[in-house]
């Protein structure tokens, strides 16, 4: 079989994978916090039983909502499934490497925030307008700590690529352990807890309308588009995480088309994840919510972190 149509359905399958684990994702960090607890919690395939009940259920919609609240979810929805072929979440390189630039990775990620948003404004909710507002606020220092945190390692590899990326980092081991990429990962961090509403910035288990940020701009939502919006807040939580897994340790990623070398990524890819639902979990369960006017705080922390990095990385080179 021609070695481009195999990279294809590679692509295909990869991001396949992404959207049947990143239900299991978000139900294994809440069982993982529900243990440390000391509570039973949930099973993991909680999430996998709700998207169904959501997909079965009637869609209703304020009389204030535009054509925009109803293409809204299937805009975010698509946009976070189209980071995931562009994103190495199996194996390096493959066809859509060509355009899996970091730039294009973000401002994917921030279509589907910037529609969200409006969505949350536009039946005149004063909640979904308190959460857009929020949102906006996070987006503006979020999005550019991950292009920079990014840049830090592109610096090093000579390119934008991701998958040029994580290829360089492989053919050098010592680069995962320099003072740039120790950075980036730090800044890019903090970003993934603030970009998928996770403690301390959001509290996605919060039902309070006044401290809520991501689930705000969505209280208006329900059935299918809700349902959408929840998958596409679970697939990018697996993004997030596949980046920092595979973009600074990269071990385990397949360079080659084989059968063996694809389930080592499948086995590789699994045991990052679960780690770091471990993490977020065990850090969910140790530290409070922030008061939302400290939150830009933290995210400037980020943002000089990965400023750092970069400047690490360019004088190292």
């Amino acid at each position: 079989m021609n070695v481009a149509v195999i990279g294809y359905a590679l692509e295909a399958a990869q991001a396949t994978l992404a959207l049947l684990l990143a239900p299991g994702l978000v139900g294994l960090v809440r069982w993982m916090k529900a243990r440390l607890q000391n509570r039973r919690g949930a099973p993991v395939w909680q999430p996998y039983w709700e998207l169904a009940k959501l997909f079965q259920k009637e869609v209703v919609v304020s009389s204030n909502a535009s054509w925009l609240f109803r293409v809204a979810p299937f805009i975010v929805f698509t946009s976070a499934v189209a980071v995931t072929f562009l994103v190495p979440i199996l194996a390096v390189p493959l066809p859509f490497d060509g355009v899996g630039d970091l730039l294009v990775v973000v401002y994917l990620l921030l279509l589907g925030t910037f529609f969200l948003s409006l969505a949350g404004l536009d039946p005149g909710s004063p909640f979904g307008g308190m959460g857009a507002s929020r949102e906006m606020t996070v987006a503006a220092l979020a999005e550019p700590t991950v292009a920079l945190a990014i840049f830090a390692l592109a610096l090093s590899a000579g390119s934008t690529n991701l998958g040029q990326i994580v290829a360089r980092t492989m053919a050098d081991p010592a680069a995962a352990m320099s003072p740039g990429h120790l950075l980036a990962f730090g800044a890019l961090f903090v970003v993934t807890l603030a970009e998928t509403g996770r403690l301390p910035i959001d509290n996605p288990a919060t039902h309070l309308e006044l401290t809520m940020i991501h689930e705000a701009m969505i209280l208006e939502y329900s059935g299918r588009y809700l349902a959408l919006i929840e998958w596409a807040a679970a697939l990018k939580l697996l993004i997030f995480f596949s980046l920092l897994g595979n973009l600074f340790v990269p071990w385990g990623v397949s360079v080659v088309l084989t059968p063996v070398a694809l389930a080592v990524a499948v086995v590789s890819l699994l045991a990052k994840l679960v780690v770091l639902a471990g993490v977020v979990a065990v850090l969910e369960t140790r530290i409070a919510k922030l008061r939302l006017f400290r939150v830009p705080e933290l995210l400037s922390v980020s943002f000089v972190l990965a400023l750092l990095a970069v400047t690490s990385s360019f004088l190292l080179r």
